[in-house]
């Protein structure tokens, strides 16, 4: 099916520079590259054909680009377009009628809207995430643990609180009775990213999987596991779709254990 460039919101180009970057995303795409290939030549196929775009979550951007080249080896009639941004925009974007077949959110608060309004199928929840701390390469500002965040001085990047990313964040930082101001708020979670990377901000609180898609341009900080959130990945196809058959078989796929292995190469832990 068409899909009009207005609302298109594509960012791979940013998430696979960030993929390309330093020993740990280096592993992680030979990885993936090698069970795209195992799983294409088992036959992982759903004889899908025709085209489909995914509109999926900004953490998303490496694992499903993994997603896509693997399922389009396995299903050669089929072709994916995928569109990234943060999960309350997409969903803004199919309310409003956008041309969309799948949609991959980072929590199951942003999809339930379309769930309600009946616009999406029941959606599938296919991996989770954790949260961490990510600090340029060289640590100007010491950064060690969540307390140094509130430290005066420290320049922190979050998203915006009503993006997942940034609704996790303040959820750590108030269950670490935490007071930090951030210089900034970003509407996805590459967007922190590159504040970090390029050395604007001394912190931000970011995914696991994008921390390690950061490679050698940044280091990441544990945090503790009683103060992290854990972000529950769901997708589903839109109901509106002109191609539905294909868009439900991708979503079949992302959750397989085919798909899950690919997810787990990029440091995402499975769905339960």
């Amino acid at each position: 099916m068409g899909f009009s460039k207005t609302w298109a919101i594509v960012v791979v180009a940013m998430g696979m520079v960030a993929a390309g970057c330093g020993s740990d995303s280096t592993t992680a795409s030979s990885s993936s590259k090698a069970t795209t290939t195992t799983l294409a030549s088992h036959g992982a196929s759903s004889g899908a054909t025709g085209q489909i775009t995914v509109l999926a979550a900004a953490s998303l951007t490496e694992a499903f680009t993994d997603e896509k080249a693997a399922f389009e080896k396995a299903n050669p009639k089929a072709s994916v377009t995928l569109s990234f941004g943060a999960s309350s925009a997409l969903v803004q974007q199919i309310q409003a009628g956008a041309p969309a077949d799948v949609i991959a959110t980072a929590d199951t608060t942003s999809i339930q809207p379309l769930t309600t309004a009946s616009l999406i199928d029941a959606p599938t929840t296919f991996a989770r995430n954790s949260l961490e701390i990510l600090v340029p390469a060289d640590n100007p500002a010491k950064i060690g643990s969540l307390t140094d965040l509130a430290k005066p001085g420290v320049k922190v990047d979050l998203c915006a609180t009503q993006v997942p990313c940034g609704k996790f964040a303040e959820q750590i930082l108030t269950g670490a009775k935490l007071a930090v101001t951030p210089v900034s708020y970003e509407q996805d979670v590459k967007s922190v990213v590159t504040k970090v990377t390029s050395g604007e901000v001394d912190a931000g609180i970011v995914y696991v999987t994008d921390g390690l898609a950061a490679g050698s341009h940044a280091k990441t900080i544990k945090i503790p596991t009683a103060l992290n959130a854990i972000a529950v990945y769901p997708a589903a196809a839109v109901k509106a779709s002109a191609n539905l058959a294909t868009a439900k078989a991708f979503v079949t796929f992302v959750a397989s254990a085919a798909g899950e292995k690919l997810l787990k190469a990029r440091g995402f832990l499975p769905p339960q």
